[in-house]
């Protein structure tokens, strides 16, 4: 996977994102953070961060049962993550 697939996978969570934001607010701001944190990820790959599938893992728990579409889009990004060394 590369870096482009995963920046493909963070652009459908915007959308996803902007559809949820009018129902839910506070779903609307973790996804933005989480989103917002990969890409920080991406740009500063050689500095030491935690692991990034962590908090994609989190948010999975979170989302799985309101957001189906969102949960399926961070399953992407989780495995893209992990298939990058990230």
């Amino acid at each position: 996977m590369s870096e482009q697939q995963l920046r493909e996978q963070l652009e459908r969570l915007r959308a996803l994102v902007n559809e949820i934001g009018a129902e839910r607010p506070d779903s609307l701001e973790r996804l933005n953070r989480l989103a917002s944190d990969i890409e920080d990820r991406l740009a500063d790959r050689g500095a030491a961060r935690p692991d990034a599938t962590d908090a994609v893992r989190e948010a999975i728990r979170h989302f799985e049962v309101e957001h189906p579409r969102a949960t399926a889009v961070l399953n992407d990004i989780m495995v893209t993550l992990s298939n990058m060394g990230i």
